[in-house]
């Protein structure tokens, strides 16, 4: 019988290490949001990013978002430029604070935040007399932006960059760590992303003074007094004990599972060679690097004898393979409906033709043969 067991997008993948460490959590009865594994989880990463990096661990990407705001000082009203195509969690925290989103399109190379619709939503901000207090850049599915080119229009305008790579640890621009190129940078270890810690996050920062202050952030903002005192608004954000045990095990084999990764992309590649009428999400040139968290194709049916990704997504579902749309560009979500939108329809065409494949790095030889084959015979 032929096993039609569930494939999933991105599933985690145990290293078989994360027990040692959730045990000795358990041994030292560090069962709270400090302890040595949240330390050592920090460290590691630390190590891995390189540039002189300073990690605060937290409870979820979203906080970590979060908290990067209010250190950058968003407050109510604030503009704070967001690219469109992305997860929500890249735009909610700006509403959590009050502040006004005003997202921006992308460009076609790397499907991230186009320099160009970036400029001109930073100039019209300006327009109206307030300067966005940040740009919050995505590196989408693993791909770095273009790195070079927002950072010097941030650098114009004097406003910080908000790097999410919640989805890109492991790739690389020009040989250097995504999550270090911003003026904050976050990453998240949801269930889905590369390595997990189950739920959480993590900000990246360039100094060790704001590491302390985010860590301080993040536990409720006490102050130094031998009873509980609040001079600030605090969050309760600081990441478990035992959760950063899973993260430690996870760390050990991050190298491998983003070689993992990279090899489902070849496997795609090689399929794709055979169709001239399908586009794989690859990157444009040498200087990029990308994990390839997810595989994304685009499936225009014009050009595709009216196959469409709905009808390549349906035919995995049939096979109980699960694929996804991409993301729905924030600027046309029902909540940002009246937000502010620089560009044209590059990110809305993504969302329309787009579709998301199976790529956990611990898909088996057997997933690949059955993926491959709903693939040939859906697209002819």
């Amino acid at each position: 019988m032929i096993d039609k067991s569930k494939i999933w997008l991105s599933s985690p993948h145990m290293s078989g290490n994360e027990l040692k460490y959730i045990q000795e959590a358990f041994d030292g009865n560090w069962i709270a949001p400090l302890g040595p594994n949240v330390d050592g989880f920090e460290k590691d990463l630390e190590q891995f990013l390189g540039e002189g990096t300073h990690v605060a661990a937290v409870t979820t990407g979203t906080a970590a978002l979060h908290l990067a705001l209010v250190m950058l000082g968003v407050e109510k009203d604030d503009y704070v430029i967001c690219q469109s195509l992305t997860f929500s969690a890249s735009a909610n925290p700006i509403m959590y604070l009050g502040g006004i989103p005003v997202f921006v399109d992308s460009e076609p190379d790397t499907w991230n935040i186009c320099p160009n619709a970036l400029e001109d939503a930073v100039k019209s901000c300006i327009k109206k007399g307030k300067k966005p207090k940040a740009i919050i850049t995505v590196c989408l599915y693993g791909m770095p932006y273009k790195i070079d080119e927002i950072r010097e229009i941030s650098d114009k305008y004097g406003i910080p960059i908000l790097e999410d790579s919640a989805e890109a640890l492991g790739s690389t621009y020009k040989g250097q760590k995504c999550g270090t190129f911003g003026d904050i940078s976050v990453l998240s270890f949801n269930g889905n992303k590369i390595i997990t810690t189950s739920g959480g996050g993590a900000l990246i920062l360039k100094d060790e003074i704001y590491k302390k202050k985010a860590v301080f952030l993040s536990t409720q903002a006490k102050d130094d007094a031998p009873h509980y005192q609040h001079s600030i608004v605090g969050y309760n954000y600081r990441l478990s004990n035992v959760c950063a045990g899973i993260g430690r095990g996870q760390m050990e084999v991050i190298d491998d599972r983003v070689a993992l990764k990279r090899k489902n992309h070849e496997f795609y590649k090689e399929i794709f060679s055979n169709f001239e009428n399908v586009i794989l999400f690859t990157e444009p040139n040498e200087d990029f690097f990308s994990n390839h968290w997810l595989n994304a194709i685009i499936l225009d049916p014009a050009k595709t004898n009216g196959i469409t990704s709905k009808i390549l997504r349906e035919a995995f579902l049939k096979d109980n393979i699960e694929s996804r749309p991409l993301w729905k560009p924030m600027h046309i979500q029902p909540l940002f409906e009246k937000a502010e939108y620089f560009g044209t329809k590059i990110a809305e065409n993504l969302f329309n033709f787009g579709l998301c494949l199976p790529s956990g790095s611990n898909m088996s030889l057997q997933d690949k043969e059955r993926i491959l084959e709903v693939i040939y015979h859906t697209i002819k």
